[in-house]
């Protein structure tokens, strides 16, 4: 799968510079992008596969937990030309105060 666009989790995790879990976000994030790139899902079936704690919003969004649900990935995925989009990245608290089917990277 292609990502767009790694550069907003570079810039989530420069947010968190000088909080105690900053470098475990890194590390989780890094896995976790290196596993999409890896990864040739057909449907979200086989993402729920690769990814038994994922929440399939729709039939194309998807919400990641991240680093033991502490934040949360919402990515929309295009199965057919084999991209994943990254909609929103945040707190599992921020988590609840958005609506996931519709979120916007940037909003």
């Amino acid at each position: 799968m292609r990502l767009i666009a790694r550069r907003t989790l570079t810039r989530f995790v420069e947010s968190l510079r000088g909080h105690k879990g900053q470098r475990a976000v890194k590390a989780v994030l890094d896995a976790w992008y290196q596993e999409v790139q890896r990864a040739k899902w057909r449907n979200s079936a086989e993402v729920k596969q690769s990814y038994v704690t994922a929440s399939i919003v729709s039939a194309d969004r998807v919400v990641f937990n991240i680093k033991g649900n502490d934040y949360r990935l919402v990515a929309a995925i295009d199965y057919g030309r084999q991209i994943v989009f990254i909609k929103w990245i945040g707190t599992h608290g921020d988590y609840d105060r958005i609506d996931a089917r519709t979120v916007q990277y940037g909003n």
